[in-house]
């Protein structure tokens, strides 16, 4: 593969965790910073000021722009971490023209809330970009043992698999794996759904549930998420026998949202079954937690897809239309196998 210059769309833990993988592959990195003094702080400090703290860079090796605009016109690959949230603003005022010719990669983990679609639906219908330039880099991967160098497996989609594998070797490391599959649509549902499953896991222990009725409950979701990803598949005209879906993009990704105490969903969940209330949750965590919006879109989405999904209704009637949560677990307690 010929050198690549990469742009991160970004500047959280994720997209700092990105960073850190790249720049380690001696990759040289055009990143978006949103704010100007973040990017002074960057150039004197080294690292973050917000995120990830511990994480250092060799700065000549990065090229910072508070311009989305000039990151990607002169980025060959181009990474977006921003919450699902925010990708509206980060696009704010790009062209088709901007886009044309490049490779993007998702690292985002949620729905656009507002319209109801994932990251390549919405660069489809606003830029007319073409799905076998898009890809995805997911899995489980938490920012802070990326940072830290503990061995972490991150798995590229892409609907050309030499191109994926192309694209995977940039981020292969002494700490990183990387896995290639085919499946666009359906690691990006599972990447969404895991963190809706997680805020129940939350929730969960919130209630004061052990861990024999967490191992069931996530069994039940493991189960629960399949059949969903299956019937997209069959949507989409697919094949479904051919996924793995005991691999580690979607079974351990699931896993490691709803145990770690590094999983903002988990604990945006647990915050939720002690009695907070949403706003109450946000405030304290001052983060985002991607299940939470992604609970209201994946239920107006299974409209057209016609998935069973109790648990994750279940958890979007604790969440959007105020049911008790105690009184909304004794109902999942009767569906758990």
């Amino acid at each position: 593969m010929t050198e690549k210059r990469i742009g991160i769309i970004g500047s959280g833990s994720w997209a700092t965790a990105i960073a850190k993988i790249v720049t380690d592959n001696g990759i040289a990195i055009n990143w978006w910073v949103r704010q100007a003094s973040n990017i002074d702080y960057f150039k004197k400090r080294h690292h973050n000021p917000h995120y990830l703290r511990n994480a250092y860079f060799d700065v000549s090796q990065i090229q910072f722009s508070d311009h989305v605009k000039e990151v990607i016109a002169t980025a060959d690959i181009i990474v977006v971490a921003v919450p699902s949230i925010h990708i509206q603003a980060a696009f704010a005022g790009l062209e088709a023209s901007d886009l044309k010719g490049k490779k993007i990669v998702s690292a985002v983990k949620g729905v656009l809330p507002n319209l109801n679609l994932l990251l390549n639906q919405y660069l489809a219908k606003q830029f007319n970009f073409p799905m076998e330039s898009y890809f995805t880099l997911l899995g489980p991967s938490h920012a802070e043992e990326v940072a830290a160098e503990q061995l972490s497996y991150l798995t590229f989609s892409g609907l050309n698999i030499q191109e994926t594998i192309q694209i995977a070797a940039c981020f292969k490391t002494e700490y990183i794996n990387t896995v290639v599959n085919n499946d666009v649509l359906g690691v990006q549902y599972a990447s969404i759904v895991k963190n809706i499953y997680a805020l129940g896991a939350g929730i969960a222990h919130g209630l004061e549930y052990g861990d024999n009725f967490l191992s069931v409950y996530i069994a039940n979701a493991a189960n629960e998420m399949k059949q969903l990803l299956t019937a997209v598949m069959k949507g989409q005209g697919q094949v479904c026998d051919k996924v793995n879906y005991s691999a580690s993009v979607y079974l351990g990704d699931l896993l490691v949202t709803c145990y770690s105490l590094h999983s903002r969903n988990r604990t945006f969940g647990n915050m939720i079954g002690k009695g907070y209330s949403v706003r109450a949750a946000e405030l304290e965590m001052n983060m985002v937690a991607e299940g939470y919006n992604a609970c209201k879109c994946i239920m107006a989405m299974n409209q057209n897809i016609n998935a069973p999904i109790p648990i994750i209704n279940s958890v979007y009637k604790i969440l959007w239309e105020g049911e008790n949560p105690a009184t909304a677990f004794k109902e999942i307690e009767k569906i758990l196998i």
